[in-house]
C-alpha cells in the first residue's frame, strides 16, 4: 500500500485531504516537526521536506501538486482526469497555488534566508506580505467568479489545497476577514467530513 508522509501544519494536508475524499487505500504516516530532517526520512525525500509518498516497488513521489495529480489519475478516475475542462484547470491552479502562491510564503517562514540582519528581514517580510494580499486578492476574485462554492465551480483538489492557504493567512498580519469569500469557503470545508478526518489524522484543528 502507498504510504503518504505529512506533517501537522504543512501543505502535505491537501493530499490528505484527497485521500479522504477519494477513500483512496494510501496510508498516512504523520511525522513531528523535526522529523523531516532526519536520516530515516531523507533518505525517502532527500529535499527534508512533505509531502512524500512511498509506493511498494520503492518508487517515491514528492510535492504536493504531483501527488495530487496521481492520486486523481489513481482513484478518481473520469472526476480528475486531465483531459477534461475541470481536470486542466485544476492542473494550473495547483500549479499557480504551489509554484506562486506557497512559493512567495517563503521569507515569511524562513526571512534568515533572504535577508542577514534583523531589520532587513523585517523588510523582506513586509514586501512579502503585500505580494501575498496581491495573491489573496486573486483566489479571493477567482473563488466568487466560479459561484463561491468551489474555487473551479465544482469540487476539486485545487479546493484542498485553497484550505491550506486559507489556514496560513492566520500566520501573517494578513486578516481572513478582508477577503469574505474565502472566509466562507473556509468555514465550508472545515464542515466537511473528508476535511475533518484529514485534520484529526494530522492531530490538527478548525481555525
Amino acid at each position: 500500500m502507498p504510504t503518504l508522509y505529512t506533517m501537522p501544519g504543512t501543505c502535505a494536508l491537501a493530499p490528505n485531504i484527497a485521500i479522504a475524499w477519494l477513500d483512496a487505500p494510501v496510508d498516512v504516516k504523520v511525522m513531528e516537526h523535526g522529523e523531516q530532517k532526519k536520516d530515516e526520512y531523507l533518505a525517502i525525500n532527500p529535499k527534508g521536506k512533505v509531502p512524500a509518498v512511498t509506493f511498494e516497488d520503492g518508487d517515491v513521489l514528492t510535492e504536493a501538486s504531483a501527488i495530487l495529480s496521481w492520486l486523481g489519475a489513481e482513484y478518481g478516475k473520469e472526476s480528475y482526469a486531465r483531459d477534461t475542462k475541470l481536470g486542466r484547470r485544476e492542473a494550473e491552479a495547483l500549479s499557480y497555488m504551489t509554484s506562486e502562491v506557497h512559493a512567495d510564503y517563503g521569507p515569511h517562514f524562513a526571512a534568515q534566508s533572504f535577508a542577514d540582519d534583523k531589520a532587513a528581514q523585517e523588510a523582506v517580510k513586509q514586501k512579502t506580505y503585500g505580494k501575498l494580499a496581491k495573491h489573496y486578492e486573486r483566489l479571493e476574485g477567482n473563488l466568487e467568479e466560479n459561484g463561491g462554492d468551489h474555487y473551479l465551480g465544482k469540487r476539486s483538489f485545487a479546493d484542498a489545497y485553497l484550505y491550506v492557504l486559507t489556514r496560513w493567512i492566520e500566520l501573517t498580519p494578513l486578516k481572513i476577514d478582508d477577503y469574505p469569500a474565502l472566509a466562507k469557503f473556509r468555514e465550508r470545508m472545515q464542515a466537511d467530513d473528508g476535511v475533518k478526518k484529514a485534520l484529526a489524522r494530522q492531530n490538527m484543528e478548525a481555525v
